[in-house]
């Protein structure tokens, strides 16, 4: 009895493994058009966004297992990968594929009592990611493209159920991000990787390649952003005297403040990238003290101009 005990744990511990639940801190650009658009505090907005968060995270874990049961073979071959619970053999196939279609069922059957337009995105989402995993991601570029459009859906998901407005700022802010993330991914593998065993597109790439690719994406998302508070910008109601003293002296672009920590934020994560100490964002995320600080100063500050009563719009 106690031996099967644990094998049911140790099977359950399989499949939170393959599921990623750290990869979910992805899906928290779900709440991006929640918080810009002023209806954070709105609890009937803020409850069906939490639930859309949770549907894409049964969504991206379906993708995830989904993947690694197509790439068992090249994870047993990768220093790390190896050890994933398929590629191991600690999740019995069979298990994985139950799993995999039964996560993106469910995901899919929530998100169509939720939106009808969140459905499509995540059926947009989910179709994306197979066609990655059975072969796009084999061609370089698209794959870094493909990896950056799943940010967008998520972010669009976001707005989808609380039907907000997007402005054409955030959603090229949206998409460098992204696309300066995927391409720091690629060269990370690159340098973390041996060339071409476990991702065909890397035979392509190259690291003076993709170090302009991160270069030139991590450029246009603090100009990006800095667009956005421009035109997007609250201005700061106990801050309008300063306006009769001189127009140099006029506060209306709060959120102009926190470009500043937007460019470090970039500065520090190309360090990181270009040190070859990982190849997964949300790990550097989550572990790297400087990143962590500055994120949360940024989101404090941006939370602050937004709810703390000094915005008026």
């Amino acid at each position: 009895m106690q031996q099967q005990t644990m094998e049911i744990i140790k099977l359950s511990w399989a499949l939170i493994r393959s599921a990623r639940p750290i990869h979910w801190v992805k899906n928290l650009a779900i709440f991006a058009p929640l918080v810009l658009t002023g209806k954070l505090l709105d609890e009937v907005y803020l409850i069906i966004t939490f639930l859309t968060f949770i549907t894409f995270n049964l969504a991206t874990s379906a993708t995830y297992i989904f993947n690694d049961l197509l790439d068992v073979e090249k994870d047993k071959k990768h220093p790390n990968k190896k050890n994933r619970p398929i590629a191991s053999g600690a999740l019995p196939t069979e298990m994985a594929i139950a799993t995999s279609f039964g996560l993106a069922a469910m995901s899919l059957y929530i998100a169509s009592i939720i939106n009808a337009l969140f459905f499509w995105a995540l059926f947009g989402y989910l179709t994306m990611q197979v066609l990655y995993s059975l072969g796009l991601k084999k061609i370089a570029v698209f794959d870094i493209i493909i990896i950056a459009a799943g940010f967008v859906i998520r972010v669009y998901s976001g707005a989808f159920v609380i039907d907000a407005h997007l402005s054409a700022w955030f959603l090229l802010t949206v998409i460098s991000v992204a696309l300066f993330l995927a391409s720091g991914k690629r060269r990370s593998e690159l340098a973390l990787s041996p060339r071409g065993i476990t991702r065909d597109s890397l035979n392509v790439y190259n690291k003076v390649l993709l170090n302009s690719y991160v270069t030139m994406f991590g450029n246009a998302a603090w100009i990006s952003w800095s667009l956005y508070t421009f035109f997007e910008s609250p201005k700061a109601e106990p801050l309008l005297y300063l306006a009769d003293i001189s127009k140099a002296t006029t506060i209306s672009k709060l959120l102009m403040s926190t470009i500043p920590v937007v460019i470090f934020i970039i500065m520090r994560y190309e360090i990181v990238i270009f040190s070859d100490k990982s190849e997964a964002p949300e790990k550097v995320l989550l572990t790297d003290k400087f990143l962590i600080g500055a994120i949360t100063l940024w989101t404090v500050m941006v939370y602050y101009i937004l709810y703390g009563g000094l915005a008026t719009i």
